[in-house]
């Protein structure tokens, strides 16, 4: 058994990861601003800390006591990105991590949350972790962050990054696309040749497990599914699993219009595979968009 605490754990991803943690015997403890996670509130093995994680506080004791910090905070993406909520965006992040590291113990596990997003718009470039930083505000928000959770290794803490692609789920943001397609209103974004990172909610939740219990990895790694696709297929198995058609593409310049600069973001292609991942022994269970959609809905 270990200690866990998830910042962020009322999240999609987060109440995901403590579920299936509880399921197998690990202590969790969760943190957050919300007034907790009901459907964990009669275990033992769970215990929810009320707390702004960009302040220092309480809820440090907890990062002390942690063997594994799985560093999930963030506020979402998914609003129209005026100055102060891109300030938000940032300092959520980026001052909540830094309240970790201050705090995390030598000997301790992190892990902490990046994006594919990382690398900007890349085009059809091959996108491993070797791969070059990119320079849009989203790009710089995950340079920045990893950054501030890589100071954690000077406390001989062990650090490895999860670049997420679009983590797909009974939830998150296939939850939000599957409405318009269930509609008929379903389709790619802009021109739908962009590339389109994803991943299985349980297989970021396994390969999370495995940099755990890999001790010698370090460093960042791409959690993105090996079976990358372009947008258009991406709609076009989405609209197939639901039994609905997509052919209603929202035109790029529409995009950017109604979302501004977050629309210009969601039109990046981002051609990120799983080198590190796969290099180091992991196996995906679901590796292919067909099968991990079919499994989720």
């Amino acid at each position: 058994m270990k200690r866990f605490i998830i910042t962020g754990a009322s999240g999609f991803v987060g109440q995901y990861i403590a579920s299936r943690l509880l399921d197998a015997g690990h202590r969790v403890t969760g943190t957050g601003t919300s007034q907790g996670i009901s459907r964990f509130s009669d275990l033992d093995d769970f215990s929810w800390v009320r707390a702004d994680t960009t302040q220092p506080g309480a809820w440090q004791e907890e990062v002390k006591h942690a063997d594994v910090v799985i560093n999930l905070t963030g506020r979402n993406i998914f609003s129209y990105w005026t100055k102060a909520y891109k300030k938000a965006i940032y300092d959520s992040r980026i001052l909540t991590t830094r309240h970790v590291v201050e705090a995390i113990e030598p000997g301790s596990v992190l892990l902490n949350t990046s994006a594919a997003g990382f690398y900007g718009d890349g085009k059809d470039q091959l996108l491993t972790e070797e791969s070059q930083n990119g320079t849009d505000f989203l790009a710089t928000v995950c340079r920045d962050w990893e950054q501030e959770a890589y100071q954690a290794a000077e406390k001989q803490v062990r650090v490895a990054m999860m670049r997420f692609g679009v983590v797909l789920g009974s939830g998150g943001a296939l939850g939000k696309m599957l409405p318009a397609f269930k509609l008929m209103a379903g389709g790619p974004l802009g021109s739908g040749v962009q590339w389109f990172p994803w991943i299985h909610i349980e297989d970021l939740y396994r390969a999370a497990l495995h940099l755990v219990d890999q001790q010698d990895l370090t460093g960042a790694f791409n959690f993105t599914a090996p079976g990358v696709t372009r947008q258009k297929n991406f709609a076009r198995a989405l609209g197939k699993a639901v039994h609905r058609p997509a052919f209603m593409p929202a035109p790029g310049f529409a995009v950017k219009l109604i979302m501004g600069e977050m629309g210009s973001a969601f039109l990046n292609s981002q051609r990120a595979v799983p080198k590190r991942l796969q290099e180091s022994g992991f196996d995906f269970k679901f590796g292919g968009l067909e099968q991990a959609l079919s499994d989720i809905l």
